[in-house]
């Protein structure tokens, strides 16, 4: 029995010993304390170049925090990183006795949360841009169900409308040269219309009557901001299929009047909010006008992604405040099976499904008041105005299953862009075509959120 105790003894003290040396050797996971600790090292360093080495360290813990430790992070920056109230209630003490440009500045000295100048060394570290908008996407994600840290999310905002300010954006062209590297993310991050292969990509980039450009900046190097895609066209089309179909043949880009956008993407999630579309479409026109001179008219041919969704919650209401009682058996066809391809279907539904997309593209409202469609507010808040609504435009699943196969039009011309965006932004006044407008007036409009006169 004496031997046998000690040879249990013996194996356990060998097992504790192996456990040891196996903990020792395995890289230890960091906490969002830990990393806290980082922090105000980072903050205290004077030095450039060890700033520089902190700020990789904590960026490197951070990425190899699970998701609880990273939910722990976001906490202690907004808990322990914020502005210091008694240092700030002091700078307010000295403006009110006296109201000097110094102690006004004062004020915003001390406002500043903490963690501000954290994310601005955090910046400093090779890839830390890059890290840095991967972390607000870990934000975004959390955000409801931590309401608290909305404030984070305002300070790398904030930062982010800085450092990615048009100034600092560069536009290049895509095409059949570009590196590999940036041919694969423009196939990863297309959005609109899926690339389906290297084929699919080369009749959208490499045919001389097709572009493709993209904002980049210089701290990602090859990844890029937003790309659009363009189709030199001799007229506003109404459809996606022509344009994709590989089988079309090239028109000469000497003989075209008509630049459509037809796909734009967002490349990086963690930038949501931080506006490049405006400037890229703007810019794009400009270089396209200087290349071609009889390039008239520049359009989109833009999904809708919101309208299914809303059309579905008003044809489940019991009463509708917009849909007449006549168009509801019209748009209880959208429940069959491929109504697309029956000719009795579709012929009745292009006598409703315009005049219903078209109100909604025009006065439907989200909880803010904002315009429902997000593609809608995107192009008339960029000064564009809607110029047609089309119906079966694109057949594809996605499309039926999120706008029943409308498309839409938007219009830029340069003259109208700024009168239509301080329109768009300070009256909420929406730029339509006549046509449109006059498909928009076939139903009711909503009392509370569009004015008697319109």
């Amino acid at each position: 029995m004496a031997e046998a105790s000690v040879l249990n003894d013996l194996l356990q003290i060998i097992g504790d010993r192996g456990r040891a040396l196996v903990d020792w050797r395995r890289p230890r996971r960091p906490s969002g304390r830990a990393l806290g600790e980082l922090a105000d090292l980072l903050l205290s360093v004077p030095g450039e170049a060890s700033g520089v080495a902190r700020a990789r360290e904590l960026l490197d813990g951070y990425r190899a925090l699970d998701y609880a430790g990273r939910t722990s992070f976001f906490r202690l920056l907004v808990e322990t990183y914020s502005a210091d109230r008694s240092d700030l209630g002091g700078a307010a003490a000295r403006f009110l006795e006296d109201p000097s440009e110094v102690n006004a500045k004062a004020i915003l000295r001390s406002a500043e949360p903490r963690r501000l100048e954290l994310f601005r060394r955090l910046n400093f570290a090779p890839g830390g841009t890059a890290d840095l908008v991967a972390m607000r996407l870990d934000l975004l994600e959390r955000l409801p169900n931590h309401p608290e840290f909305w404030t984070l999310d305002d300070d790398l905002k904030t930062l982010f409308q800085s450092w990615f300010n048009r100034g600092f954006l560069l536009l290049r062209r895509i095409d059949w040269q570009t590196s590999a590297a940036v041919l694969e993310k423009i196939i990863k991050y297309e959005a609109v219309h899926a690339i389906h292969d290297w084929d699919d990509l080369r009749r959208r980039i490499d045919l001389p009557d097709r572009r493709l450009y993209a904002f980049f900046h210089p701290r990602l190097g090859d990844d890029p901001l937003i790309f659009v895609e363009v189709a030199l066209t001799g007229d506003i089309p109404s459809a996606i299929q022509p344009i994709l179909d590989r089988d079309r043949t090239p028109i000469e880009p000497g003989a075209a009047t008509t630049a459509v956008f037809y796909s734009i993407s967002n490349c990086q999630k963690g930038l949501q909010g931080i506006s490049f579309g405006n400037f890229l479409i703007k810019q794009v026109v400009e270089d396209l006008q200087r290349e071609f001179r009889d390039l008239k008219t520049f359009v989109t041919l833009s999904p809708v992604p919101g309208f299914a969704g809303w059309l579905e919650r008003e044809r489940s209401a019991e009463v509708s405040s917009v849909l007449p009682a006549e168009t509801r058996p019209v748009l209880d066809r959208l429940d069959e099976d491929g109504w697309w391809q029956d000719a009795a279907a579709r012929d009745e539904l292009s006598r409703v499904l315009p005049q219903v997309a078209a109100w909604y593209l025009t006065r439907a409202r989200d909880r803010r008041g904002r315009l429902a469609d997000p593609v809608a507010r995107f192009h008339l808040g960029n000064g564009a105005r809607l110029e047609r609504v089309n119906f079966a435009g694109d057949l594809s699943p996605k499309a039926l299953r999120t706008a029943h196969g409308m498309m839409v039009n938007y219009l830029y011309r340069l003259p109208d862009i700024e009168k239509n965006h301080e329109a768009f932004v300070n009256d909420r006044k929406v730029a339509a075509s006549s046509a449109v407008t006059k498909l928009a007036r076939g139903l009711p409009a909503p009392k509370a959120l569009v004015p008697s006169d319109a």
